[in-house]
């Protein structure tokens, strides 16, 4: 799987595609400067590639091969399901906000088109960002799923990034809560039960603007996602029967240190190790530090 679009050769009617940021910003580029390269001076020419060289430049030609994908009338017409799998806060979606506030300053500054550096190519963009903002607010033809795990402080991010889309008209949303430990995984285990208690916490005090989305569950499962078989399981009851987490505790007879006896008696103090860098001496230190908690 690459930059390209790549059938699955495992599973049938299934194809895929891993956007290059990097190979995107080549082919942007290219588009801006090509048309251009035999008509403009060649230090003009340079001061263009270097305005294209930052991470900007980046971001907007991932944006591009994004909404490029996502307007693809033959990809509608060939799949049947597309799934767009964006940053964790949904921040290239969010982009599609630039091309009315991009049209909005230049109607304003007509002069300000000079210093556009890497924005210079969304002009001729205009009609692809409007159909994609378009097709994402479509609830017939579009669900935005947010992820989020049962802790306040995912849920707070997945509550703004809510609004934010709102705002954009990105209404037809679904919130799916993953890694949710199982409730069996505390009948036994005091760790598990905190987390689990942790966890309900957080979701009955979910921001209200969450509330109301159609919610689905996601539990934790006892393997890693890895793989067509376990992705297939990733919606089906476990069967695994996890082991005794009970634990034997081998105990050796170790010489007696001093120093360690004395931060023992004195119930509290500081142990501070240095070293010179190397693994081993850190190593040393953290089996200190740890042998004068343990003994207190």
């Amino acid at each position: 799987m690459g930059h390209r679009i790549t059938g699955i050769r495992t599973v049938e009617n299934l194809a895929a595609m891993e956007v290059d940021p990097m190979a995107a910003a080549q082919a942007y580029r290219d588009r801006v400067l090509d048309p251009v390269r035999e008509l403009m001076p060649a230090d003009v020419i340079s001061n263009i590639e270097e305005q294209l060289s930052g991470s900007c430049t980046t971001e907007i030609a991932a944006f591009d091969e994004f909404t490029a994908l996502l307007t693809s009338h033959e990809l509608r017409e060939k799949y049947d399901h597309i799934v767009f799998d964006t940053a964790p806060t949904g921040h290239t979606i969010r982009m599609l906000e630039l091309p009315g506030a991009w049209s909005g300053y230049l109607d304003a500054h007509p002069d300000a088109a000079a210093n556009l550096g890497p924005l210079v190519g969304l002009e001729k963009q205009q009609d692809q960002y409007a159909d994609a903002v378009k097709a994402l607010s479509d609830t017939a033809l579009t669900r935005l799923v947010l992820v989020a795990r049962a802790q306040a402080s995912t849920l707070k991010e997945v509550s703004h990034t809510h609004e934010e889309l709102s705002a954009i008209g990105l209404q037809h949303q679904h919130l799916a809560i993953n890694g949710v430990l199982p409730p069996f995984a505390g009948e036994q285990d005091p760790l598990a039960h905190s987390i689990l208690a942790r966890e309900e916490r957080a979701l009955r005090a979910m921001p209200e603007n969450l509330a109301h989305l159609p919610r689905s569950m996601l539990y934790l499962k006892p393997f890693n996602l890895v793989g067509l078989e376990a992705l297939r399981a990733l919606f089906t009851e476990s069967t695994l029967v996890l082991p005794d987490p009970g634990a034997t505790l081998t105990t050796v007879d170790y010489r007696s240190l001093p120093p360690v006896e004395d931060l023992s008696r004195a119930g509290k103090g500081l142990v501070m190790t240095m070293g010179k860098g190397r693994g081993e001496n850190h190593g040393g230190g953290c089996g200190r530090g740890l042998a004068g908690q343990t003994r207190s």
